[in-house]
């Protein structure tokens, strides 16, 4: 869209690289994906770009980002914000975590488009109280996964679950989210996704 554009010409990006290119054109077509490249090669547009322009198309969708810790979830909402400019400053990109004050977690969960988040929130908070967020899961369309580390034993089977649980809650509600997933290290990327989400993934690696 000509918004999101503008916003990239901004920040000095007017063309991407084929591995962007790539993921975007698999999220559009309704695929699972799986961005396996180096460090610093631009990943993060790999999922910022086509939620965006989802969002900005469709105001009622909605999508979860899930960061193995806080602080990562924090850097992240401060760089889209470089991307929130002009006509896409509406969107709504939230924190949720343990460090969200009580008063204000019902506002996310009602005007939200984005939730930045962990897996022991949405394990501990989201999922036994899914009746409350029901409107939102309704509507969520995108998850993405940065960074889809392995996690070895009782703590890594939870992950799993955890995401399969989310999948089955939306089911729920009548809707599919499609996930995006990135790592810049796993050596099977296509293997571990499937493992990790239960679905079939689209591989982008090169």
């Amino acid at each position: 869209p000509p918004a999101l554009q503008t916003s990239l010409n901004a920040l000095g990006i007017e063309r991407l690289y084929t591995h962007q290119a790539e993921a975007i054109n698999h999220v559009r077509a309704g695929r699972n994906v799986v961005v396996a490249t180096s460090t610093a090669s631009g990943k993060t547009l790999c999922y910022n770009l086509p939620v965006i322009e989802a969002l900005h198309l469709d105001p009622r969708a909605r999508a979860i980002y899930l960061f193995p810790t806080k602080a990562l979830a924090q850097d992240q909402l401060r760089s889209v914000g470089e991307l929130l400019r002009g006509p896409l400053a509406s969107l709504r990109f939230a924190l949720f975590d343990g460090d969200t004050p009580a008063r204000e977690r019902t506002q996310v969960r009602k005007t939200a488009q984005v939730l930045l988040t962990n897996p022991d929130m949405l394990h501990l908070s989201i999922l036994p109280n899914h009746s409350t967020w029901s409107a939102f899961l309704r509507r969520l369309r995108f998850v993405v996964v940065d960074e889809s580390h392995v996690y070895r034993g009782v703590f890594g089977s939870q992950i799993a679950n955890v995401l399969r649980r989310l999948r089955r809650v939306c089911q729920i509600y009548g809707s599919r989210p499609h996930f995006i997933l990135s790592s810049a290290t796993i050596a099977n990327p296509g293997e571990h996704a499937a493992r990790l989400i239960g679905e079939p993934v689209e591989v982008v690696d090169r």
